[in-house]
């Protein structure tokens, strides 16, 4: 290589590596991101149309908002947004409550058998009771036909639990020890000292628990049976999986529902889907920021 007045010229090889890498990277953007572009244009299509093409689609076919009209008529939609906000805001809020406080306690040096709660937690990432033990514990307390169900059995994980703590002890002791030394006890250490420090992992565990909830259909399939409380995923499952437009919920014009039978349950993914996408670019930026620092103990 040589030097130029502009700073260093980059070799034959790199100029060919960054090509090849951004070739890469763009083929990479494309694979992930025309599925979802695929539902959209699907969305906004004509249902018999989009039934009777096939290959890629490039747009909308015939465009159309028959498909997001019927899904916004139906009751369920509705209900079933408000269960899931109600879900994560309520767990999101515990969990991360809960962390917080559990992964604080767990980063002190002077915690007693420390080493020992801490084997017995990290078992629990490889070792549970199972689905059966499970659903006895829930039914066994009542929780069953509650929403409750859906927030309580996972409200704490371990993984989260871990990256927190290892986030507490990469910060300096000597924080601590200066403002012990200016009278501080430890309440006011932990939120005027280490909760401000923590907040970029705190918006990414944050982020991972909402996520979490937001996709989770399972726990609300075996323990939840009124229809009124279930959350969306569920009903979207019952949709795509088992093909019940119908099941949406009551005083939907089913005539328009059926109409739009195909191009219905690509509507209901955006529509599931898009409050999760508004989110995350509003955390973003303490992404990466939090789970390096909550990754490596400084």
């Amino acid at each position: 290589m040589r030097k130029t007045t502009k700073g260093i010229k980059a070799s034959t090889g790199e100029r060919i590596f960054n090509v090849l890498n951004c070739l890469i990277m763009i083929g990479l953007i494309v694979v992930t991101l025309y599925p979802f572009l695929y539902i959209i244009f699907a969305s906004l299509s004509n249902s018999n149309k989009l039934m009777a093409h096939s290959g890629l689609l490039f747009g909308p076919i015939d465009f159309t908002l028959d498909a997001y009209k019927a899904v916004f008529k139906n009751n369920s939609i509705y209900t079933g947004y408000s269960n899931t906000l109600t879900v994560l805001v309520v767990g999101v809020s515990l969990s991360l409550l809960l962390t917080f406080f559990g992964a604080y306690g767990l980063s002190r040096k002077n915690l007693v058998i420390k080493k020992q709660l801490m084997v017995f937690i990290i078992i629990t990432m490889f070792v549970s009771g199972g689905m059966i033990p499970n659903y006895n514990l829930v039914t066994g307390l009542h929780l069953d036909d509650t929403l409750w169900a859906l927030i309580l059995p996972g409200v704490i994980s371990t993984f989260n639990l871990i990256i927190m703590r290892t986030n507490f002890e990469g910060i300096p002791d000597s924080l601590e020890e200066s403002a012990r030394i200016d009278g501080a006890g430890d309440m006011t250490i932990l939120f005027r000292i280490i909760l401000p420090l923590s907040l970029p992992i705190i918006a990414v565990i944050g982020l991972y628990y909402a996520v979490g909830i937001w996709n989770s259909w399972f726990n609300a399939m075996l323990y939840i049976r009124d229809r009124d409380l279930y959350p969306l995923q569920l009903l979207l499952r019952e949709i795509l999986i088992e093909n019940e437009v119908g099941a949406m919920g009551n005083g939907a014009d089913m005539g328009d529902a059926l109409a739009v039978s195909e191009t219905i349950k690509y509507a209901v993914i955006i529509v599931s889907t898009l409050p999760i996408l508004v989110l995350y670019p509003f955390l973003q930026k303490y992404f990466v920021k939090g789970t390096l620092t909550g990754a490596v103990k400084g």
